[in-house]
């Protein structure tokens, strides 16, 4: 038999940073463009958390398992499926896994998705660098400090002219408000995980395995008392495939495997400083295939957020001295901000 093909810490690093890009992208747009079809927000959640557990809750559960059998004293929850404690696994669940999930979706059916671009990954540093001052006394310096208020001052850009249509009837304000609500849950989330030194992977699980033990009883108890519309029994079968392959295995697993790996090899500030491009290639995404019009304000908000985010990160790379080791990736969002 042939021997399968080995490749270099570089190459698998690179790779990993060219997949999570992708996804992250492909995430915005796409959500977007599903807001259009035949799926609800709350569908979309759903089937986003029961893709991801076809693939995690197994994991979990042989995670679990293993950790019994060697008797090493790790933590377990969840009737054994979570192999994080209880409180640690609904304090990440709630903020990483349902309201996260339940604000993004909903953001997509009101702005379009070059305010999710600017105001989802672009605002993340600015709510998780004030998470981590106040819960985690982290120090804000001066360069931190310029970079946030680059960030608010894109914000403001795009989000503003929103707030100022929304008393002539308009709804994009809306969305967000949604999407910076989205940030503020994957920031406390990224919170958790650093306070707690969670891996990245079992915290994906934790995470996964809480919302289907309480987001999918408490969505089928609304829909059957009429609280919440689903339309997943009108939804073509192909539709709903499809979101729970990418959003639920794509956007949750593989991009959770290649962020890690990425944080591995580049460490934590240059993985930053990465993802920093998805925020224009999102908007510019949008552009091309969903055909949203490019205002000044967006490209003013795109410039400004992206210049608070890799000066934030340079200014703290420079700062350091020696080379950074790899960090659980879900703390490496924290770290960066």
């Amino acid at each position: 038999m042939p021997a399968l093909p080995r490749f270099s810490p570089r190459t698998l690093g690179i790779g990993a940073a060219v997949v999570t890009v992708l996804v992250w992208t492909a995430f915005i747009v796409i959500a977007r463009a599903s807001a259009g079809r035949s799926l609800s927000p709350f569908d979309l959640a759903l089937a986003r958390i029961c893709g991801a557990s076809l693939v995690l809750v197994p994991w979990g559960a042989w995670l679990v398992m293993k950790s019994r059998r060697q008797q090493d004293g790790t933590a377990a929850s969840l009737f054994g499926l979570s192999p994080l404690s209880l409180r640690v696994t609904a304090a990440a669940g709630i903020f990483g896994g349902v309201a996260y999930a339940s604000l993004a979706y909903s953001g997509f059916f009101f702005a379009p998705a070059g305010h999710a671009a600017v105001l989802m990954p672009g605002s993340l540093p600015l709510w998780t660098t004030l998470l981590a001052a106040l819960v985690l006394h982290d120090r804000i310096t001066p360069a931190r400090a310029f970079g946030l208020a680059l960030i608010v001052a894109g914000d403001l850009v795009v989000g503003g002219r929103s707030l100022l249509h929304a008393f002539e009837g308009g709804e994009v304000w809306k969305g967000d408000l949604l999407f910076m609500g989205a940030a503020f849950c994957w920031a406390c989330y990224s919170v958790v995980a650093r306070r707690h030194g969670l891996d990245a992977v079992r915290a994906t699980i934790a995470i996964t395995v809480f919302a289907l033990l309480t987001y999918v009883p408490v969505y089928a108890l609304l829909v059957a008392f009429g609280a919440v519309a689903s339309r997943i029994g009108s939804a073509p079968w192909g539709e709903l495939a499809f979101q729970m392959l990418f959003q639920g295995v794509g956007s949750v697993v593989i991009s959770g495997i290649s962020f890690t790996r990425m944080v591995q090899h580049f460490g934590p500030v240059r993985t930053t400083m990465i993802t920093a491009l998805v925020p224009g290639l999102s908007a510019f995404g949008a552009v091309i295939w969903l055909d949203e019009p490019l205002h000044w304000n967006l490209v003013a908000g795109l410039l400004l957020v992206t210049a608070g985010i890799l000066f934030g990160v340079h200014k703290a790379s420079a700062a350091r001295r020696g080379p950074v080791g790899p960090v659980p990736a879900a703390a490496a969002g924290c770290r960066d901000a």
